[in-house]
């Protein structure tokens, strides 16, 4: 794999130039028809599906979880008489509402039993069926077999090369590891030097996840664990010549006080996805979709802890222009005991690596044969049952 690390003087001119580009011309080379994005997002931890579309109107959630469980009383969201959204996604309403959101409940990678993060990720990023299977990641696999795959780039934004882009296929790398520290005698010349221009304090703002005053935008370091700044630089990317992006929001390992611990991560998603749509702006947002996945759900009763344990059944959320949203897909299985996965976790129907089959079928035109072969070998696909796919 190529990577591309960027220092954080690159970055912060490449965001800056990006931000004052609409200034010089409105032409924009991913303006041509039929140029689709995808952007992939890694829930690192064990996301809780339950937790974030909750089963309300069944009384046994509340049996299972009863530090856990919302209503509507307390801010869970309506989605469709049946299903609840937590309240902290609420920003994500008005997207579930214009069909731009969607979710798939009951899905998880072959992987059972062993419950262990670092292997669950390998088998969710690698596309195969065991870990052993983790030798190259699915995306990178899917870049060979784009027609036209030597015009379009894709772009890992990590802390490191995560698996889903490893491979031979050439991926740009943003490593924030690798970025630079900007001292305090730096941050003093800038905000000297450029004290007087609104515009490049605002972009300057913009891209260290900053207000746009003056005093704020010299004086913060951009957080390594800013999924919003890291979307943002996502989305800059996308605008230009890259066309797949892939990022992780870590920090859903909830064993202990879920209902608290749940809250950040969530919010990062929130804010990562609601910041792609703003940066993109209409135009690429209608072309682009966007598919969150997690390595494994989590058990359907509380702990002791008031959490929740490695489980099995969880959830993919489908985002974008390119999907049609507004609808919580996937075949439930039910929370009675004896329709549970081993009596403890959610039973999962559906294979989430045919979410993302079908989003690089829509997205890119990649035939179901190396879908099924060479992206994710051994996969049974069946592209008509993935509802979320716009005609």
């Amino acid at each position: 794999m190529d990577k591309l690390l960027l220092s954080r003087r690159t970055f912060l001119a490449s965001a800056c130039c990006a931000a004052a580009a609409p200034l010089v011309t409105p032409l924009s080379v991913a303006a041509m028809p039929g140029d689709n994005r995808l952007v992939t997002i890694v829930l690192r931890g064990g996301l809780d599906g339950l937790h974030l579309v909750q089963p309300y109107t069944d009384p046994l959630l509340r049996q299972y979880r009863p530090d856990l469980a919302l209503d509507p009383s307390q801010g869970l969201l309506d989605l469709d008489g049946r299903f609840g959204l937590h309240p902290e996604a609420a920003d994500l309403y008005p997207l579930w509402k214009a069909g731009d959101v969607g979710f798939v409940h009951a899905v998880s990678t072959p992987y059972r039993d062993a419950r262990s993060h670092f292997d669950g990720q390998d088998i969710l990023e690698s596309g195969g069926a065991r870990p052993s299977d983790a030798n190259t990641g699915w995306l990178n696999r899917a870049l060979s077999t784009i027609p036209g795959s030597q015009s379009r780039r894709a772009i890992d934004v990590a802390t490191s090369a995560n698996l889903i882009l490893s491979g031979p296929n050439p991926v740009d790398v943003w490593s924030a590891q690798s970025d630079l520290d900007i001292q305090a005698d730096e941050i003093t010349f800038f905000k000297r030097l450029y004290s007087g221009d609104p515009a490049f304090a605002k972009a300057f703002g913009e891209a260290m996840g900053a207000d746009a005053d003056a005093d704020s935008v010299f004086s913060e370091v951009p957080r390594r664990d800013n999924p919003a700044g890291i979307a943002k630089l996502a989305a800059g990317m996308l605008s230009g010549d890259y066309r797949i992006a892939s990022f992780s929001i870590i920090g859903w390992d909830t064993h202990v006080g879920q209902a608290n611990v749940f809250k950040r991560p969530l919010k990062g998603l929130v804010a990562a996805i609601t910041t792609l749509k703003a940066s993109l702006g209409p135009d690429i947002w209608s072309k682009t979709a966007i598919v969150a996945m997690t390595e494994f759900g989590r058990t359907v009763r509380q702990n002791g802890s008031k959490g929740t344990d490695h489980g099995t059944g969880g959830i993919a959320i489908v985002a974008g222009g390119a999907i049609r949203g507004g609808k919580v897909y996937g075949k439930w299985p039910g929370l009675k005991q004896d329709q549970l996965f081993e009596d403890r976790d959610l039973l999962p129907t559906g294979d989430v690596r045919e979410i993302a089959a079908a989003l690089l079928y829509s997205q890119f035109d990649i035939s179901s044969s190396n879908l099924t072969s060479k992206i994710f070998p051994g996969l049974s696909l069946d592209l008509g049952s993935q509802g979320f796919l716009r005609a």
